[in-house]
């Protein structure tokens, strides 16, 4: 038996128990230690706010549909950001080369669960690097949402560059920002995650209650604004601000995961008049330009890299270690207080 977490409804969180499975050919059985839970995408699910509880999406059109969720209450296991010691290899790929034996620690996706079930293309090179803390390895799909929007960014050495959102992802985008060569404006309302996004390199942080963010920006910029802004807190207003931020023709990277109606974003205004550019990120897949040389397992082993040469401290980013049993409290403490935790971590 195992335990797997489930949300039974909107902001009701279970802990329940499944039968373990027989190891199937060509996958790999891993025992999880640490499983990252998303304040972002995964809470839209708890909160029962996202799309895919309302509609269905065609993969083939690549477009949401009416009639009917795609995906419906209890939803169990959801997680993508897991650490585990592998217990059991497929007898068909040992000795495969770059893949993981018993007692290996791997990073990968296989949701809040004791054991995950994972097919050998998965985690083929995903042995946690050496010396690197178990902890470190639950950031690894986070740090590949913050790496690609530093990549649709385009960054240029010496640009100005303002980050919206100082969460966990916002504060690894702004580090990532910085080592890209970036002066980083970081932009919260949270005065603990700006003081934490100067400890990441941010050159200034503004505090978006206080308002005349773009304002402050243009002004800090020789009346030019932003080069790039990033924005990946998931509010509207938030985008609209970033787009008013940036200078004529410049580039906004839109990284949160919008829910409902667009409220507080006003495309007639700065958008229309100063000819912004708005790209879309999002982790399944990396910006179309660099999709011969780049993917999302390089963008995830990169970080990864980043973190194991101490050049992105991952391990300051988190705020709470919570046994399995209590995930239920874990997660009103993010939909609820989240001025008072950043990357909360389930512990198995």
């Amino acid at each position: 038996m195992q335990r797997v977490v489930q949300f039974a409804g909107p902001r009701q969180v279970e802990v329940v128990t499944a039968d373990s499975v027989p190891l199937p050919p060509g996958h790999l059985r891993v025992r999880t230690r640490y499983s990252g839970i998303s304040a972002g995408t995964e809470l839209t699910a708890y909160r029962g706010t996202n799309p895919y509880l309302t509609r269905s999406w065609d993969p083939e059109a690549r477009i949401f549909r009416d009639g009917g969720p795609g995906v419906a209450y209890p939803v169990a296991g959801w997680g993508y950001s897991e650490v585990g010691e592998v217990l059991e290899v497929s007898p068909e790929l040992t000795g495969v080369p770059g893949m993981p034996g018993p007692g290996d620690l791997v990073w990968g996706i296989w949701g809040h669960r004791d054991e995950g079930i994972v097919p050998a293309e998965r985690m083929a090179g995903h042995r946690l690097p050496d010396g690197l803390d178990p902890l470190a390895g639950a950031f690894a799909r986070v740090g590949a949402i913050a790496y690609n929007a530093v990549l649709a960014a385009g960054i240029h050495l010496a640009e100005d560059v303002a980050v919206f959102g100082q969460g966990v992802i916002g504060l690894i985008t702004t580090r990532l920002a910085r080592l890209n060569g970036a002066a980083v404006t970081a932009v919260d309302a949270l005065e603990s995650r700006l003081a934490k996004a100067a400890e990441y390199g941010a050159s200034r942080t503004l505090d978006a209650r206080a308002g005349a963010v773009a304002e402050q920006i243009r002004e800090a910029t020789g009346g030019r604004g932003a080069d790039v802004a990033i924005e990946i807190s998931g509010a509207y207003p938030a985008l609209h601000e970033a787009v008013r931020s940036v200078a004529v023709g410049g580039r906004v990277v839109a990284s949160g995961f919008y829910q409902g109606d667009g409220i507080g974003l006003r495309l007639g205004d700065e958008f229309h008049h100063n000819r912004v550019e708005i790209v879309s990120s999002q982790i399944g897949g990396v910006p179309p330009g660099l999709a011969g040389r780049w993917s999302v397992d390089r963008l995830q082993r990169t970080f990864l890299s980043l973190v194991a040469a101490g050049q992105v401290d991952v391990k300051s980013l988190v705020s709470h270690v919570v046994p399995v049993a209590d995930a239920a409290e874990a997660y009103v403490l993010l939909d609820e207080r989240p001025a008072e935790a950043l990357q909360v971590v389930l512990e198995f």
